[in-house]
């Protein structure tokens, strides 16, 4: 098959091309604590990966979180802003965030009450394991915080979930979440979702289920995070992890729970993607409506652009791109010296990986819908060899079965017009 596509183009990246994402980043997330109440088997700080900071039971000073958001209050103010009167998350992340509410607390007052940026609304996100949620879900309501609780669903799969002792945290985190339930049903409703972790202990059927017939809520599953680790623990960590496309069809009511799954299936985000991408008829805004572009100027693979979408500020004052990556990618710091980023070193890096894989990414058939994270191979500093890379046979295999997937599913297309942006 072939697409009517402009030809791409790669590019170096500008300073000014990330001062202009500065002033419209989408989201800034601090890491509250790295201490926590829990000591899941598989977490991210574990036994199973390397490549991020000594957990050290230290909270971020809030001084370094105001200075950050006064740096990028003058971007927002500036008019280099774009993004008039959108909006921006707060989010707060750990660790465990509830471990430090004051933090929380008085992040949430400067925002409301000092923060000038009369361009830009601010929301609020946390992400929690739900241990201590009895005892601020008011203060989130009130607030209109979205709320993510961490739990992986019924007690036999979120038995990885335990405390420091080794005792399950399962009766306690939905004692919790009943309670919220209960005492903020609408909030409950609206604002409140979930955040499963797939294994060799549960299912995508099996978490499902359970969310969907205890609260009437579709989770966001995840897969064990494979960068990063440690050459003593790939055997135990291969016996953990499970695929979550080869979960899901081995379910009894796959197609049924797919299509209420919907977007957070890999069929439905690898249709989208192919639908607004290379079907030649979803257009972003009206200059490529009306106007034809025989070429596109990008970067290689789909790395965020520095500052583009999100940010974390770690307890230890690193700024890193997003919380996804090895905390050796560092962009910035913040300190008592306010924040520092040097912009023209930043770029530099970012160009020196992309000249590495340009060569690969010039042939690849997918690279107009690539979502491939650079700080996600794990030989970025070596080879940097591509997992995404597909060649023209690859292509008509993915092809086929996007276009297959559509026969069966042709419902999708609309719903998929209707309620999803593809940036």
């Amino acid at each position: 098959m072939n697409f009517n596509l402009p030809k791409i183009v790669y590019r170096d990246l500008t300073v000014e091309n990330v001062k202009l994402k500065l002033a419209n980043i989408q989201q800034i997330t601090f890491e509250v604590t790295d201490a926590c109440n829990l000591k899941c088997k598989y977490c991210t700080y574990g036994d199973f990966y390397e490549g991020f900071d000594n957990r050290q039971n230290i909270k971020l000073p809030i001084k370094n979180a105001i200075s950050l958001l006064d740096f990028f209050a003058e971007f927002w103010n500036s008019e280099r802003n774009l993004s008039d009167r959108s909006h921006i998350y707060i989010s707060f992340y750990g660790g465990e965030p509830l471990l430090n509410m004051p933090f929380i607390e008085t992040i949430v007052d400067y925002v409301e009450n000092e923060l000038h940026c009369p361009n830009r609304f601010f929301k609020f996100s946390i992400t929690t394991n739900g241990v201590l949620l009895h005892k601020y879900f008011d203060f989130f309501a009130k607030h209109n915080f979205n709320l993510t609780v961490s739990l992986d669903g019924n007690a036999e799969n979120n038995s990885y979930r335990v405390d420091h002792k080794g005792k399950p945290a399962f009766e306690k985190i939905l004692q919790n979440i009943d309670l919220l339930k209960e005492k903020h049903p609408v909030y409950f409703r609206d604002f409140v979702n979930f955040n499963s972790v797939l294994h060799n202990k549960n299912s995508v059927e099996s978490i499902y289920n359970f969310f969907k017939e205890r609260y009437d809520k579709i989770p966001n599953i995840g897969v064990l995070n494979d960068n990063g680790i440690k050459p003593d623990m790939q055997q135990k960590f291969l016996e953990t992890y499970r695929n979550k496309y080869e979960s899901l069809y081995e379910s009894t009511h796959c197609n049924e729970i797919e299509k209420d799954m919907f977007i957070r299936t890999e069929s439905f985000r690898n249709l989208t993607v192919f639908i607004h991408r290379y079907s030649g008829f979803v257009f972003k805004d009206y200059k490529k409506l009306l106007y034809d572009k025989v070429e596109v100027a990008t970067i290689p693979t789909g790395t965020c652009i520095p500052f583009s979408n999100r940010l974390l500020l770690t307890v230890n004052g690193k700024i890193l791109p997003c919380e996804r990556i090895g905390q050796h990618h560092v962009i910035g710091t913040v300190n008592d010296n306010g924040v520092n980023i040097d912009l023209e070193e930043v770029v530099s890096r970012y160009n020196r990986y992309y000249k590495k894989i340009t060569k690969q990414c010039a042939v690849c058939s997918i690279k107009h819908a690539c979502m491939q994270c650079l700080f996600n191979l794990n030989d970025l500093e070596t080879t940097c060899r591509c997992t995404m890379f597909m060649n023209e046979k690859d292509f008509e295999q993915y092809t086929e079965n996007q276009i297959n997937f559509l026969k069966k599913n042709p419902e999708s297309y609309y719903r998929i017009m209707e309620e999803v942006f593809v940036d």
